[in-house]
């Protein structure tokens, strides 16, 4: 039978690098559970055994269910009656089949119920199941929000809800507003205050993804007479209480089996989430990075399909009398398709390690003080996570829609019909580069990384690790590549213009990725030559994109600006 897991030797890869081991061994606090709970590893060998046969799970239940009732899901989707949410009976088969396999509240400890796993296999599991149905990772993949619970809520709260998500309850979080997209500070669903000290939400909230939920995460604003960010709270609306009702769900262009939702909130009872004032400016900051190494994850795996289907395709289809993959313009198309899929793996995974260790390093100071040494690594590793979220989120969904644009090209006409699974595949992947923040945020939150010089000092770090010499030549030209980065950036900072700065931005947080990306297959070709080819046609790919942005930024006055933007004067 089919597997995800067991034909993708890159996931192996992964769950084996060097800094696993730490991760690991922090995620147990030394194998502490080992006495209390009989599925819990005595080491770091029977923790690695551990996430392998589950990832082979998923692996299964990916190929031989989830995948298999794609197609089904797509044609069908939800529908809403008599005010809730009923999804397709495929999507429903989907989840039963999840929760079977204990497949919900991964990452949760095991007193609440769950598998007590890093984020990084857990992240695995998003890719997999997003190259099965990237619609059905919209239901799955937000057990996710049980993460902001944990973090934030009441250990009461942690008791009541965590354990219902680990056994098969959904989540979702209500962020926009018919006039709060992106800027959430414009939020105005009401949040009132009761004599008894409980609260009450009203109002209307839209492009909720799975919106009729078992358990919300609500953003509210709580603070009569505010009208910014100060004035929004977390709140926890369990569907249990009633109150919120689905009034309608978005028709949309891709990822249909995933209800998108526009809810009605109508004295709805909801409970706080830690301190008031907090919601956006620390709570959803944190959800939101967590939804966005999600998103990441899902991009790879849609850029995984991508792939696979194209190879396929160019395999079989005949033309002139020999096989398409053996025009070199359709290999050359397949090859960079690899080489881009390799490179957002390379980039997804890096950031969920860094990720892992600093919220375990968060959360180990619930229990204890840390260490100076662990304070100094709490902050190196929360400083990459911040830097890396964006990043991963940005470059995975732009390679992901050029993979599956790619993947349609491959096919030719083939490709525009339904008949083949690329079409599906080129619609779900237009989503990933806009929801959970735009690329065009992603560079906003990236920028200053490139300006306090944080992806630098990465890179700098990146060429002092020891190097086979077969892979001097890349890293040579990986010098010349961070050269012209740092050229730019003093280029472009060294103007006192901020428009100037924010016009410039996207291409030296580019030029930063294709850097890092490449350094980062530098260090799997060095553990595994299976990546050698997609080392040197990314690094080939990245030297001339680096180099387009460097000549751009060289050449271009500051003063030029108002001649270049369009303005609707």
């Amino acid at each position: 039978m089919a597997n995800f897991y067991n034909d993708n030797e890159a996931l192996k890869h992964y769950l084996s690098h060097p800094l696993m081991k730490k991760i690991v061994e922090l995620k147990e606090r030394n194998f502490a559970d080992a006495d209390k709970y009989d599925y819990a590893p005595q080491d770091f060998d029977d923790a690695v055994d551990s996430y392998d046969r589950v990832l082979e799970i998923v692996g299964d239940i990916c190929a031989n269910v989830i995948a298999e009732n794609a197609e089904e899901v797509d044609h069908t989707g939800p529908q809403v009656v008599n005010n809730r949410v009923k999804y397709a009976p495929a999507t429903e088969r989907n989840l039963e089949a999840c929760r079977k396999a204990g497949l919900m509240g991964m990452s949760m400890p095991r007193r609440l119920g769950g598998l007590n796993f890093p984020i990084t296999p857990y992240i695995m599991a998003a890719d997999m199941v997003s190259r099965a149905d990237a619609g059905f990772e919209n239901l799955w993949g937000l057990q996710d929000c049980a993460e902001t619970i944990y973090e934030f809520a009441s250990e009461e709260q942690k008791q009541k809800y965590i354990p219902r998500v680990c056994q098969g309850e959904t989540m979702s979080m209500d962020l926009t507003e018919p006039d709060a997209g992106s800027d959430l500070q414009s939020v105005m669903l009401k949040a009132t205050k009761k004599e008894d000290g409980s609260y009450v939400l009203n109002g209307v909230k839209r492009f909720i993804t799975n919106g009729d939920s078992d358990i919300h995460l609500v953003l509210a604003r709580s603070e009569e007479g505010s009208k910014d960010g100060r004035g929004l709270s977390m709140f926890i609306y369990d569907k249990r209480n009633g109150g919120v009702n689905v009034r309608r769900i978005e028709n949309k262009m891709g990822i249909k089996g995933s209800p998108t939702c526009e809810l009605v909130y109508k004295d709805a009872p909801a409970e706080l989430v830690g301190s008031t004032r907090l919601g956006l400016i620390k709570y959803v900051m944190a959800l939101m990075n967590g939804a966005r190494l999600g998103i990441a994850a899902q991009s790879v795996g849609i850029s995984e399909a991508a792939y696979r289907e194209a190879l396929q395709y160019a395999k079989e289809r005949q033309q002139f009398g020999k096989p398409i993959i053996n025009f070199p313009a359709v290999a050359e198309i397949l090859s960079l398709m690899k080489a881009k899929l390799d490179a957002s793996r390379a980039l997804l995974y890096a950031c969920s390690r860094f990720v892992d260790i600093y919220k375990i390093y968060d959360d180990i100071a619930k229990e204890r003080p840390l260490t100076v040494e662990e304070k100094k690594e709490q902050k190196y590793y929360s400083r990459l996570a911040d830097a890396f979220t964006p990043l991963a989120k940005g470059m995975t969904s732009e390679y992901c829609n050029q993979n599956t644009y790619d993947c349609i090209q491959i096919h030719g006409g083939s490709g525009f019909m339904k008949d083949y699974a690329c079409e599906r595949l080129y619609r779900d992947a237009r989503i990933t580069s806009i929801y959970e923040g735009t690329t065009q945020l992603q560079v906003v939150a990236a920028i200053r990384h490139v300006t306090t010089g944080t992806y630098l000092n990465k890179i700098r770090e990146f060429e002092a690790q020891e190097l086979k010499p077969e892979f001097e030549a890349v890293k040579n030209t990986l010098v010349f590549m961070t050269q012209q980065y740092a050229d730019a950036v003093q280029a472009v900072m060294g103007v006192d213009d901020s428009k100037y700065h924010d016009f410039m931005a996207r291409r030296l947080v580019e030029m930063a990725g294709h850097i890092i990306m490449g350094y980062l297959l530098l260090d799997d070709a060095q553990r595994n030559e299976e990546f050698n080819k997609s080392l040197v046609v990314y690094v080939k790919y990245g030297e001339a994109e680096v180099a387009r942005h460097a000549s751009f930024i060289g050449n271009f006055r500051p003063e030029q600006i108002e001649d270049y933007l369009y303005t609707n004067a």
